[in-house]
């Protein structure tokens, strides 16, 4: 027997929201975050622009969902990750910078999103910046300082250079050249150079700690 399927007007507002939320994808692909205009973004998703009002409140709103779906940090956030904190953090901070890394290589709008934010001073892109630095301190606060007492701050500026590096060498990579010091990010084995890179860093530090 066929699967019956439900119509009604929550359904197709669902739909209709993904598809306006696929439209600002697109165009920040295509034409880059200059091309993101309420009429643009209803022309490509195929609606009046109006249901951008009702739907979202505003574009600026629609914009802020999206980006939301694709940030990695915020997503973390949303998702229930299967690491033991009992050693205070160390395995989640190799599980959370490995996926970052991986992540915005393969995820182009987030790399339009964050060339936006390093251009231009936006509040949707300010609000994203702070509600991602608020969830880090989150697992900095109650996980990872208390491992690591009055040596938190020096832990904290050795996570601010992989997340960093992490965004920068993706980045640079994916724009310009493809090798960064002699390695090559655009092949594998490159980039598992970084990867081993990272974990022996977050050992190192906490191994200095339980020293």
């Amino acid at each position: 027997m066929p699967r019956k399927v439900v119509q009604g007007p929550i359904r197709d507002k669902e739909k209709t929201k993904q598809k306006l939320l696929a439209a600002v994808g697109k165009i920040l692909r295509v034409k880059g975050y200059s091309g993101l205009k309420v009429s643009k973004i209803a022309q490509v998703a195929g609606f009046d622009k109006k249901l951008i009002y009702e739907y979202f409140g505003s574009t600026d709103k629609l914009i802020d969902e999206y980006i939301k779906s694709q940030d990695y940090w915020s997503k973390l956030n949303q998702e229930n990750v299967p690491v033991d904190f009992s050693d205070g953090g160390k395995e989640l901070s190799k599980v959370a910078i490995l996926n970052q890394f991986d992540n915005l290589k393969k995820n182009k709008e987030l790399q339009k999103i964050i060339l936006w934010g390093l251009s231009e001073s936006k509040p949707i892109l300010k609000k994203i910046a702070d509600d991602r630095e608020e969830m880090g301190e989150q697992l900095l606060t109650n996980i990872i300082d208390p491992y690591f007492g009055e040596e938190s701050t020096r832990y904290r500026a050795i996570a601010a250079l992989l997340v960093s590096g992490a965004y920068y060498l993706n980045m640079y990579t994916a724009h310009n050249a493809s090798k960064f010091c002699g390695i090559d990010l655009k092949t594998d084995e490159g980039r598992k150079e970084i990867e081993k890179a990272i974990v022996e860093i977050i050992d190192f530090a906490y191994e200095k700690k339980a020293h």
